[in-house]
């Protein structure tokens, strides 16, 4: 198990832009397809965005052309651009491995409100 520690977060207002990025380590980020999720109060974790080790990225239709997600090798962090946000993107984003999940860290709250 890994630490994994998620940043960025914040309030914006809609139609803003975050970067939130998620501290690994190199093996993991390495070796590993990585994904971003979020959960809301009451909902379940759900997967926004991933990336495979190769650099294959897939997205929820949710944030598909909002969102992207990449990741920095040499800094062992993966990242998720958001842009056009919206109200219902307003959740805990989290980072993880997308086949075998570590621990979960302390996640990012995104919120967007005006």
């Amino acid at each position: 198990q890994v630490q994994l520690v998620e940043s960025g977060g914040g309030l914006v207002q809609p139609g803003g832009s975050l970067r939130l990025s998620c501290a690994t380590s190199k093996t993991m980020i390495r070796f590993n397809a990585m994904g971003w999720y979020r959960q809301t109060p009451g909902k379940e974790r759900e997967l926004v965005a991933g990336i495979t080790s190769g650099g294959s990225t897939n997205y929820a239709d949710s944030v598909k052309g909002r969102f992207t997600i990449s990741r920095d090798n040499a800094k062992s962090t993966v990242y998720l651009q958001m842009n056009s946000l919206k109200s219902e993107d307003t959740a805990v984003y989290y980072c993880n491995r997308l086949a075998r999940p570590n621990s979960w860290g302390q996640g990012t709250q995104v919120t967007v409100s005006s």
